[in-house]
């Protein structure tokens, strides 16, 4: 089919400060991923950003991660599976309990930052964190980078996964993603983003950093909420996926 999820990181506010313009990302997304607490949110976002994403007709998931306030969950820790596990069920029943409560159910969980590369490589992490969500519901999907450990590690599981890709970041020939400590691993400009995006969701395709072309198959484009320019890109990004007819729609959205 000629469509494409796009997904966005959000409640990523906490307490009295804000990041952020989730009410206005909600209009052009597809599905949220939505902080649990550990590395941005705090229970009353949570519930606010849980109704938001109700009103605008926004899958939500579950957007898990490291316990690390301070570093915005960008900081690699060193965790066993059993605690990866753990810290994935956790989060993952906490933003449940608020859509239940708002007469919802989750669509699908997606790990953050340093957790999200970490089990990208890490065959034995990724197997905890997606045996996390199948135990919690095995009905949910795993988003996860394309071609990742991850990947593997939620269909040997029989999870529904959703291979992922990113507008606004470089990525090297093997298909990980540039460390965000290299300089250019963001790409700011927002002409390169939207060609990298419609590269990736209409060709299957990625140039790398070092100008070589690699096949990238996704299902969902992520866009970045916490950026100075999310909004403006969210905007572009999805009129320019329109235009070269890809509908915009949650995995498995009828």
């Amino acid at each position: 089919m000629n469509r494409i999820d796009l997904n966005c990181d959000l409640g990523e506010s906490f307490g009295a400060w804000r990041m952020g313009d989730d009410a206005a990302l909600l209009e052009l997304v597809s599905s949220a991923n939505i902080a649990c607490g550990f590395h941005a949110g705090d229970p009353d976002i949570m519930r606010h950003t849980v109704a938001q994403a109700i009103g605008h007709g926004v899958a939500i998931g579950a957007h898990v991660s490291l316990p690390d306030l301070q570093g915005f969950g960008r900081r690699e820790i060193n965790v066993t599976p059993a605690e990866a596990h753990a810290m994935t069920l956790y989060q993952i029943g906490a933003l449940h309990a608020f859509a239940r409560a708002a007469g919802t159910k989750l669509s699908h969980v997606k790990p953050h930052g340093a957790l999200y590369n970490m089990a990208a490589r890490d065959a034995a992490l990724a197997n905890a964190i997606a045996r996390a969500v199948r135990d919690f519901d095995p009905q949910l999907q795993l988003f996860a980078l394309a071609g990742s450990a991850l990947i593997e590690a939620g269909s040997a599981l029989g999870l529904s996964v959703v291979a992922e890709a990113f507008a606004d970041r470089r990525y090297r020939a093997d298909g990980s993603l540039q460390p965000r400590r290299e300089l250019g691993a963001v790409i700011e400009d927002s002409e390169l983003a939207t060609t990298q995006a419609i590269g990736i969701a209409r060709d299957g395709e990625v140039h790398t950093v070092d100008g070589h072309k690699v096949q990238l198959q996704a299902d969902t484009l992520c866009l970045h909420g916490d950026g100075a320019h999310a909004v403006q890109l969210a905007g572009k990004l999805r009129k320019a996926l329109e235009a070269v007819g890809l509908s915009i729609a949650a995995p498995g959205a009828a």
